[in-house]
């Protein structure tokens, strides 16, 4: 780690480095410095991750841009260069680091406490939206390709059961069987951007309640985190990440499956926070498939969750046996809530829409 620290350019002499976070992919850790100042180094999933030099370029290219834009008061993340000019380092065990400055002040939430927190982290997430929806999307690195290409996702579960690499296959046929029923519906996204129902965007595409950095006084959001999975994409899709963990009543890896459900005022507030911030950037298509979007992306999160448990847990960090599937059982529960509370989706959005 010494190395490691020696190669960027800190303002101040490293002091102390310790693990930060709980993030389910990158190893992150806060450096503090001898004269007080803090910053945060990542080590990146390279098997997240095949080309992390194209999401560093794809950082640094979304950053600058909302930086050029003050009137939208959207703060963002700082890549700290390394001393030979670089924004990254790759040490001599071929691991990838990369570090940004530590924004102080700020509170991470797990869950929203109120539905107003919730709507703060909307406005966030859909100002990010604003800011980029002049920025061509076709200039960003697919950094992780096909991403929410629901289609392909349930191709490769596919893969995952006919290998049954870690032999799991035969206890989870009833979770199977939920997702093939529905995989219809849930490539419905997908062929509405292929037929040009939808269209391609700069999307943030881990748009979790704890991605965004709150002002712990006012409860307003400051900045925007976690910008690894920057890249083309739908606005849904960012809709619909927020929704399957914000407007969840449990955590996301929560055993007990009776404590799971969608809370329609957190839905609500989160739908109003978005289109407060972005509604006048996006169509009416998009705007019409938000509810839809909620429920695709719950079901294709619980199915990578799924597809991990299958395959030996390589993907998600996991801290006990059988989180993977446990988290994959969370999100098809919440899928089936989502069916049953369909109707009052659909009309909160008309109820919001015509505010």
């Amino acid at each position: 780690m010494k190395e490691v620290l020696q190669q960027f350019c800190f303002d101040g002499e490293p002091v102390a480095c310790e693990l930060f976070g709980n993030g389910h992919i990158n190893r992150t850790y806060r450096v503090v410095c001898e004269n007080g100042k803090e910053y945060i180094l990542q080590r990146v999933s390279q098997v997240a991750f095949h080309h992390p030099e194209q999401l560093i370029e794809n950082i640094d290219a979304v950053t600058a841009h909302i930086a050029r834009k003050p009137e939208l008061h959207q703060q963002t993340l700082h890549l700290i260069e390394t001393k030979d000019g670089k924004k990254f380092y790759i040490a001599p065990d071929g691991e990838f680091w990369r570090a940004y400055s530590y924004i102080s002040g700020g509170i991470c939430l797990e869950a929203p406490r109120t539905p107003q927190d919730f709507y703060e982290a909307a406005v966030a997430f859909g100002s990010f939206q604003l800011a980029l929806a002049d920025f061509p999307p076709q200039r960003l690195h697919e950094t992780i390709p096909h991403f929410h290409d629901t289609a392909d996702r349930f191709r490769q579960l596919r893969e995952s059961v006919a290998a049954d690499a870690a032999g799991r296959v035969k206890d989870v046929q009833p979770e199977l069987d939920f997702l093939f029923a529905r995989e219809e519906e849930l490539c419905t996204l997908c062929r509405m951007q292929a037929a040009g129902e939808l269209p391609l965007r700069v999307t943030h595409n881990d748009t979790k309640l704890n991605n965004v950095l709150f002002d712990p006084e006012s409860g307003k959001a400051i900045c925007v985190l976690d910008l690894d999975t920057v890249m083309p994409g739908l606005s849904a899709c960012d809709f619909g990440d927020a929704i399957r963990f914000g407007a969840s009543t449990a955590a996301e890896d929560e055993r007990d499956l009776d404590r799971v459900t969608i809370d329609l005022e957190m839905y609500r507030a989160f739908l109003r926070g978005y289109l407060d911030a972005c509604g006048s950037a996006l169509t009416a298509k998009e705007i019409e498939v938000l509810p839809l979007s909620a429920k695709v992306i719950t079901g294709e999160i619980g199915l990578r969750f799924l597809k991990d448990h299958i395959d030996g847990d390589i993907y998600f960090g996991i801290h006990r046996p059988g989180q993977n599937l446990d988290r994959a059982h969370t999100q098809l529960k919440l899928v089936s809530e989502m069916e049953k509370k369909w109707d009052e989706m659909q009309e909160i959005l008309q109820e919001v829409t015509q505010r």
